[in-house]
């Protein structure tokens, strides 16, 4: 019986080395950026707060329950700023 052709395996080249890519942490958007995400998150809360410590008399007696709505608004506001926050 003939015998098989033995097959030579290639020597192992390992992988090039990943280089590590520069990263930065500022906002880039802005220094104003982390401030009024901040400004209107606590806004927000403090007009609920305001609105339900008060009995429904403070921050705009009109608006009534709807003042809630404004108070939501502004937090929604800062989650829309915090999207700039880089």
């Amino acid at each position: 019986m003939p015998k098989s052709r033995i097959r030579k395996k290639e020597d192992f080249t390992p992988p090039p080395e990943k280089k590590a890519t520069e990263i930065s942490l500022g906002t880039t958007g802005g220094r104003w950026v982390a401030p009024l995400m901040l400004a209107m998150f606590l806004i927000g809360l403090a007009w609920i707060v305001l609105f339900y410590v008060t009995q429904s008399k403070l921050p705009v007696e009109a608006l009534g329950s709807w003042n809630i709505v404004v108070g939501f608004g502004f937090i929604a506001a800062g989650f829309v700023v915090s999207t700039q926050w880089k």
